[in-house]
This record gives structure tokens, C-alpha cells and sequence, in this order.
């Protein structure tokens, strides 16, 4: 049998890097194949390859069993190869049909004038294959992630692609925009479409797909059918046996009280929430999406304005106004998007770790003291393995895994003792996973208080020493870490107005 897309000993480098070093790929028609690995594998720029972005070096590409060399994105549309990117790539002012058919409108009157009319006519076409009720004259911006994504995958499909690549599309999905999201997989599947799926989630690899191919360190490491064992699986992508985080929970009952929340409202998003964290203790926060746990965090930190409420660091009320006021009373904070608030991706490593306290490394308090700017933050990079060429590397060049950690680092030097760590593992690899575990465990037991936002159940057991579970804007139940299960905290995430459970 043919395959609809065939890579054969393809290499890529780029200056000082080889990402892909005599890959092998192959991709049937109506079949979803996986691409897993750590982040920097490779999968990325294979894909970017296949889509026209790059041009490989060496190798061989085949499409339904001719060799083709693919020189641009245009070129790969027009090869019926489309891409979904994990960040979409919409315009918020114009319609769904204006995205779909951006630079390629259809005219009248030779082509004079827009065809409005046909403009939506076509889109509408579209929306009715994949079964969504979705308008064509809707703006982007008023849509959710979600549709946004499905108005995506109609632009990919648009171009009568019969190959479709799927990069982390569930990242900012819930339950149910998932399952919607598998079914347009399957029927697209069942129309003879070849789907390329890269994710990170074990569960949702083992639904969708059929066969998996792993890669580490820019090679492919073996294809094998999707019922693999997770666990052979992982062992393929990081090459090594992964130091499992232990659930080991400390009796912190007598130690300091170092933040308490009380009576904490803003509008519906906060609603009357308490609670309270002591040193060497791990706090998880669990509900589903709009819960407000990320409301909870931003308020704590200064970053969103509060109705009423108090935050207390150390049995002192603190007024945080701004995250400066937060940081000055030892409070850091890990948004769940460090791209755009945990970082400055165009600075380099070094810049990024000493940022907050740079005051501490001025001389005269003029003068940059640059020896010990370097030497601390290269005991970080050593401290918490940031893999990274150099401590003038630019941070937006770094994984996922090591972009966290660098912002980990940052708020180590500023020695702050209560750690908020709003999902903590989005996006990133089973190996830095397993670090970032790891790093949060040790940074308990050296007295540091963490608080831990997730929306994976499995990581809010693995890590909390206790779990607060959100609803709506309240807290609607305490469960110690020891006695809580995943159906337990699923029954709190949905329990609406009755008052707080606490389990033991």
C-alpha cells in the first residue's frame, strides 16, 4: 500500500544545531498518526518541513509515492498539505469566512468587486462538512479558543487538504470542546484524510490515533500501533527511567502560617474565597475551566484589582496593589502563559533569571555588578539543569520545559518563599515533567510554601500535600492529599452554591 506522505533520511540544521538527523516518517491516508517526543525532538521542525516552512538539507520526501520537493507553504497548500499551529493564526476583526479565504476571496464583475455572497456561501459548505453550527459572518473575536481552532481546520481544509497536521490542538480545550474536536478528527479520518497529531497527553494519544512514532534528539526512534504501553512509550521518547516524584506528605501542621487569604471577592470571578498556606506545604488547586482558580492567583499577586478581601504573608496584612507590592512580600508568581508574562522571550537566559532583582546587583547603585549577575545565574542554570547552549542564549530559543524552569530560576534569586505555579507543566515534554515535579518537591522541602494550579487531576494528586477544589468562583471543598481520587475532586469541581466540604 502507498502512503500518502513517505519521509525517507531527512536532515536539518541550523547554525551549531542538527534538529534532524536521517528521519524516517510515513503517513496512510485515513489515519491519525501520532508524533511524540521531548520538546526540542524534533517533531516541530519535521512538521514545519512537510508544511513548506522549512526546506530540508538532505533526504527524501514522497507524496502518494512521487518525490516532491515542497518549496513554501504555498506550495505545500497547494500539495493539499495543511497545518493547524498550536497558536492560532486568525484575525479577530474579520469574520470566519474572511480568515478562511484571506488573499484567495472569490470576485465578480472580473474581479472588481468582492463576491460577498459566494464568500459565505463557501465557508458555509465548509462548516456544514464538519457539522458545525458556526456562522460565516461571525467575527473571530467573539468566538471562543475552540471554534476558533474549528474555523482552522476548515481554513486547512479549504485548500482540499488530503494531509492535515495537528499541532497540540487540546492545549487550551475542555472536556467537551475535546470531544468535539475527535469527532471532526474521525470523520475527516473517515473521509480518507491523513491526520498528524502532536501532543504531549498520553490519554488523548491513546483515543485519536492509530500508530505512534517517537522521536528524541532530531531522530526517529521507532513506529509502533497506538495500543503501545504509555509506558514503553515514554521509555522510547527520554531514552531513560524517569525519577518518579514520590507522594510523600509532610506533617506541616505546626509550621508557619506564610500567606492567608480572607474573604477575597472579585465580581462572579471571586467569590468569598479563604484559605491559608504554610511553609513546606504543596497547595493544589483543582476545578475545570472558569473555575477561577487563575482569578484567585492574579489577586493574590496584584495582577487584577479585588472587591474586598485581605492577604496576610507571615500573620501581617500586606496591601498588594500591583505585582511589585506581591514581590516585595516574597510572593512570585508562574503564569500559566510565560511566553507573554513570565518571560522576556527576545532577552537572553541570563537577563531573564536577574531581571526582578536587579537592584541587588547594582554597584554605587549606578553600576551593573556583571561578575555577579553571571555567577548567580549559572548556578541556577546548574541548580535546576536548564539545558541551554550558552547564558547569552535567547530565551524564546529554549524548550517549553527549560523556558519554565529559567522562570523558576528567576523567582529563586528573588528569594521569594511562597511560589504560585499556575500550570506549571502546560506544553511540556513526559521528561521536564518529571523535573519540574521533581523541582517542586525539593523546593517544599527546603521550606519554600507552593501553591499549584492544574486542570490534569492526575498532577494536582501527584503533587498536592492538600487540594482546594473551585467552582464558579468559590471554593467548594478541601481534601486532604492522601485520601483524594480524581472522582472525588470532578464531583467538588462541579458542586454549585452549597457550602465547602472538607475531607480528612
Amino acid at each position: 500500500m502507498t502512503s500518502l506522505v513517505s519521509v525517507k533520511n531527512l536532515s536539518k540544521s541550523f547554525p551549531g544545531v542538527k534538529a534532524l538527523d536521517k528521519v524516517h516518517f510515513d503517513l496512510q491516508a485515513g489515519e491519525v498518526h501520532a508524533l511524540m517526543g521531548e520538546n526540542g525532538a524534533g517533531k516541530s521542525t519535521l512538521m514545519k518541513i512537510l508544511a513548506g516552512v522549512y526546506q530540508k538539507d538532505v533526504g527524501e520526501m514522497l507524496l502518494d509515492g512521487l518525490a516532491v520537493e515542497i518549496d513554501g507553504p504555498a506550495h505545500a497548500q497547494s500539495l493539499a498539505i495543511g497545518i493547524v499551529h498550536q497558536e492560532l493564526h486568525l484575525m479577530n476583526h474579520l469574520t470566519a469566512a474572511q480568515n478562511i479565504f484571506l488573499g484567495r476571496e472569490p470576485r465578480r464583475l472580473g474581479g472588481l468587486f468582492l463576491d460577498e455572497d459566494k464568500l459565505n456561501q463557501d465557508t458555509q459548505a465548509l462548516f456544514d462538512r464538519l457539522n458545525l453550527a458556526l456562522s460565516p459572518t461571525t467575527a473571530i473575536g467573539e468566538l471562543t479558543v475552540a471554534r476558533q481552532q474549528m474555523v482552522e481546520i476548515a481554513k486547512a481544509l479549504s485548500f482540499k487538504s488530503r494531509v492535515l497536521i495537528m499541532d497540540e490542538p487540546t492545549a487550551a480545550l475542555n472536556n467537551a470542546e475535546i470531544d468535539e474536536l475527535f469527532r471532526i478528527i474521525r470523520q475527516l479520518k473517515s473521509e480518507g484524510v491523513g491526520i498528524v497529531y502532536i501532543s504531549h497527553k498520553m490519554d488523548e494519544i491513546q483515543r485519536i490515533a492509530d500508530r505512534i512514532t517517537v522521536m528524541r534528539d532530531g531522530c526517529t526512534i521507532d513506529t509502533v500501533p497506538a495500543s503501545t504501553p504509555m509506558s514503553q512509550v515514554i521509555a522510547m521518547m527520554v531514552g531513560r527511567n524517569l525519577e518518579q516524584a514520590e507522594k510523600n506528605i509532610p506533617d506541616t501542621s505546626a509550621n508557619e502560617v506564610l500567606l492567608e487569604v480572607r474573604g477575597l471577592n472579585r465580581g462572579r470571578f471571586i467569590r468569598d474565597v479563604n484559605f491559608s498556606l504554610r511553609r513546606g506545604e504543596i497547595l493544589g488547586f483543582a476545578g475545570l475551566m472558569g473555575a477561577g482558580r487563575t482569578e484567585v492567583a492574579r489577586a493574590v499577586f496584584g495582577a487584577d484589582p479585588i472587591d474586598s478581601g485581605e492577604v496576610r504573608v507571615r500573620g501581617k496584612t500586606i496591601p498588594i496593589n500591583a505585582p511589585i507590592d506581591a514581590v516585595r512580600a516574597g510572593i512570585g508568581y508562574l503564569s500559566e502563559d510565560r511566553k507573554h508574562f513570565g518571560l522576556a522571550t527576545g532577552m537572553d537566559v541570563e537577563s531573564n533569571i536577574t531581571l526582578p532583582s536587579l537592584k541587588r546587583w547594582l554597584k554605587w547603585g549606578v553600576f551593573l555588578n556583571q561578575p555577579a549577575i553571571h555567577n548567580v545565574s549559572q548556578k541556577m542554570v546548574e541548580k535546576l539543569r536548564i539545558k541551554t547552549p550558552s547564558l547569552t542564549q535567547t530565551a524564546k530559543l529554549l524548550s517549553g520545559g527549560n523556558q519554565q524552569k529559567v522562570v523558576i530560576a528567576k523567582w529563586l534569586v528573588q528569594d521569594c518563599d511562597v511560589l504560585i505555579f499556575d500550570e506549571p507543566t502546560r506544553g511540556i515534554d513526559v521528561g521536564a515533567k518529571s523535573e519540574i515535579y521533581k523541582l517542586l518537591n525539593d523546593l517544599a522541602a527546603q521550606g519554600k510554601a507552593i501553591i499549584v494550579i492544574s486542570s490534569e487531576l492526575p498532577e494536582v494528586l501527584l503533587l498536592s500535600h492538600r487540594v482546594l477544589v473551585m467552582c464558579e468562583g468559590r471554593i467548594t471543598g478541601e481534601v486532604a492529599g492522601d485520601v483524594a481520587t480524581q472522582e472525588h475532586l470532578m464531583a467538588l469541581a462541579t458542586q454549585r452554591d452549597t457550602p465547602a466540604a472538607t475531607v480528612h
